[in-house]
């Protein structure tokens, strides 16, 4: 009796480790984003949700605007391509509100460069989206910067 039960438990217990398995390695895999933004940015905020629904991982770090922009500087990227908000992926900079989608295919295609960035704050772009905004959608680009500060249309949005 207790080896039938022994072998049933094993059994219980292999079965369900088989299931957790897939969920474990997913959220292993991941990719981390290193964020830097002031504390009350509410467009931040959704922006990481963004990140977050589309598979990232994010670590944020709370600055004052200053701060913020010596961070920006450190990283390399042109004053002129800020944004609201820096961040870090897999050794890419991203400045803005970049779409997740965009940052999946940089990490896919690995170009030799600095990152992307979305100057300035868009309407319609990933947190600067939504309700609040009545669904507008002003036209913007992704643009991808060289290690040189120079940059090149990534990719477009809404435009005719």
């Amino acid at each position: 009796m207790k080896r039938r039960s022994l072998i049933k438990a094993a059994a219980v217990l292999i079965s369900t480790a088989s299931l957790t398995a897939p969920v474990i390695s997913f959220a292993q895999n991941k990719p981390w984003v290193e964020v830097w933004k002031t504390p009350t940015c509410g467009c931040c905020h959704d922006w990481i949700a963004h990140m977050e629904e589309n598979g990232f991982q994010v670590k944020v770090h709370d600055l004052s605007e200053a701060a913020k922009t010596a961070q920006r500087q450190k990283l390399g990227m042109p004053e002129k391509l800020g944004s609201c908000h820096t961040a870090v992926v897999n050794g890419y900079v991203l400045e803005g509100h970049v779409p997740a989608r965009d940052i999946h295919q940089l990490l896919k295609d690995r170009p030799r460069a600095l990152g992307l960035a979305v100057p300035g704050m868009p309407v319609g772009s990933p947190g600067m989206d939504g309700p609040a905004y009545g669904q507008r959608k002003d036209p913007f680009d992704v643009l991808l910067v060289s290690v040189d500060g120079s940059a090149r249309i990534y990719k477009s949005y809404n435009r005719s």
